[in-house]
């Protein structure tokens, strides 16, 4: 046995394998610090995502460029349709422009300041670990991570360079050259495959971008290469479509969709495709090397490798941008709805949103948001129950089935918010997610109180018993009052207005002074007789369950204005 080939052969995994771990934790610190010092922008951009097909390309761009990874996007962007936040036309919009953003990391690789990936982990080290100023803490950490991307691309392409020497290797990968159609569609599948294992397009274009630079693998081959890994990094979309609502799984396919039929149509142009690539660049400098940092580097042919990836991006969106409507009818028509009406519910964002926390927390608000809604509905539902001196079957059967997705939104919310939290979030993103957290809490309280309600006025009619004319009037000028307040509150929530405390102390203090004028006019009528024991009980318990709805509503206020 050759010691010395099996010798070098190591040395050369060690510094390949720890090349593109240091490369992948920059990926994740520079997407990282990105989105702590530009959350506020990512969310003001989904926020503007509309149905003109041109302003969703735009923002998949711009978030893509912030967070680093297509991936990321394209996942977070199956999410926000599965919990209907998004249609199938403004999605497919988005990935669009996540399609050209993710470009950008290609670019970055070829940049001639990569020898200095090691000063700039060192110099902004310092600024991460002492810095008390959280946004500049955040700004170091992203440089960080970019000064780590450099070094790793670094070693593996040191890591690589043997491999330019060894007439094995370059005999097997002989068999893989793009010297004909056959040859292009066996490199877009290893492209393909690979990325599809590693579920990062990152890893692989730094991998690719790594053996280009050592001379392991030429313009060509890398170029095809590249074509692949854009179909194989659709796979992050399609798993986190699995389990999600039709319309989730639509986005996921149009994904898939628009890399194949680009690929498609790339791979008929592939030869005068490359041969405009080479003339752009010069097709004498794609195969010579100059000195980086003492070294040999193919940086001409690493420079069209990340051109070639940018201009087949651009012009597939501009030739499939004008049918974004007419895909999104496609896919319906191949893609049915299901009979059985599907609850998008928080559980299918986890994964998909845990990886970009200024979004996450976005999304999980929204969700809040939706839980006042279903509170209300609740209540305007009980309001009918109440006036009815029958009973209204229909109302009663959605009350109760709406506390039981209360119940299941709190605990989603706290699973979510949970793992969310568990990283390295910014102080804003921390703060908001506890208030969430407590208001899941108190609107999910209000939903027990409403059945509590709704079981108490069953309980009368299983008895036979009926309110007093007086004092129906008087529950349900309460009830009244109180759907008022959570509306209000529900509207604050929604607007995140922390300035409703006030507003709504004082309403609180009004409903509370109503309550107890109806439990003072109750006691005189337990007084007079005119009312049973039991009926009696029934009607205290209804003023009390009506007095914790309003505390909890208040308590909702509280969190909102930062009180609790």
């Amino acid at each position: 046995m050759d010691w010395e080939f099996v010798k070098e052969l190591c040395g050369m995994l060690v510094a390949v394998i720890g090349g593109l771990g240091v490369f992948l934790f920059g990926m994740k610190n520079m997407s990282e610090g990105m989105q702590a010092v530009a959350g506020n922008r990512m969310r003001a951009l989904i926020n503007a995502v509309t149905n003109n097909r041109f302003m969703a390309c735009g923002v998949g761009l711009l978030i893509t460029m912030m967070i680093q990874s297509s991936s990321v996007t394209t996942v977070m962007v199956v999410g926000m349709v599965n919990a209907t936040l998004m249609n199938l036309t403004q999605a497919i919009g988005v990935i669009l422009g996540a399609d050209i953003g993710t470009t950008i990391t290609g670019w970055i690789l070829v940049l001639k300041i990569s020898q200095y990936g090691l000063p700039m982990m060192g110099f902004a080290a310092f600024f991460f670990l002492f810095s008390k100023n959280e946004r500049l803490r955040y700004t170091a950490m992203m440089i960080l991570g970019l000064g780590m991307v450099f070094f790793g691309l670094i070693l593996m392409k040191d890591g690589f360079r043997p491999l330019s020497e060894m007439e094995g290797f370059r005999a097997a990968f002989m068999r893989f050259r793009p010297d004909d159609y056959f040859g292009i569609m066996r490199c877009c599948l290893v492209g393909a495959a690979v990325t599809a294992i590693v579920q990062s397009s990152s890893a692989t274009l730094g991998i690719t971008m790594g053996m280009v630079g050592a001379g392991v693998l030429d313009f060509e081959t890398a170029a095809a290469l590249v074509l692949g890994e854009n179909i194989g990094t659709t796979i992050t979309a399609c798993l986190g479509a699995i389990g999600a609502s039709t319309n989730a799984k639509r986005a996921a396919a149009a994904h898939v969709t628009i890399k194949v039929l680009g690929v498609a149509w790339i791979t008929a142009l592939f030869f005068p495709y490359m041969k405009l690539m080479k003339t752009i660049i010069g097709e004498e400098l794609i195969t010579t090397s100059v000195l980086v940092n003492d070294v040999p580097t193919y940086i001409h042919a690493m420079k069209g490798v990340a051109l070639s990836h940018t201009a087949f991006n651009i012009v597939n969106v501009i030739l499939l941008i004008p049918f974004t409507t007419v895909l999104a009818k496609v896919l319906i028509r191949v893609m049915p709805d299901t009979l059985e009406k599907e609850a998008p519910h928080l559980r299918f964002l986890d994964v998909r949103m845990l990886d970009t926390p200024a979004m996450g927390i976005q999304q999980s608000h929204k969700e809040i948001v939706r839980m006042g809604q279903i509170a209300r509905k609740m209540f305007v539902r009980l309001r009918d129950v109440a006036k009815n001196k029958g009973r209204d079957e229909v109302s009663e059967g959605k009350i109760f089935r709406r506390e039981d997705v209360l119940d299941l939104i709190q605990k989603e919310v706290v699973e979510f918010l949970s793992n969310l939290l568990s990283g390295n979030v910014p102080h804003e993103v921390m703060e908001d997610g506890r208030k969430q957290l407590r208001m899941a809490d108190e609107y999910e309280s209000i939903g027990d109180y409403i059945t509590t309600l709704l079981k108490l006025n069953l309980k009368m009619r299983k008895g036979d018993m009926e309110m007093m004319t007086i004092t129906r009037e008087e529950v349900l000028e309460l009830h009244g009052r109180l759907l008022e307040y959570i509306s209000m509150v529900n509207d604050a929530v929604a607007e995140n207005n922390v300035r409703i405390l006030l507003k709504a102390q004082s309403r609180g203090d009004e409903i509370t002074h109503l309550i107890k004028e109806y439990r003072t006019n109750h006691l005189e009528r337990v007084e007079k007789g005119d009312l049973s024991p039991l009926k009696s009980l029934i009607i205290t318990d209804m003023l009390n369950a009506y007095r914790r709805v309003k505390d909890h509503a208040l308590n909702i206020a509280e969190v909102l204005a930062g009180e609790k």
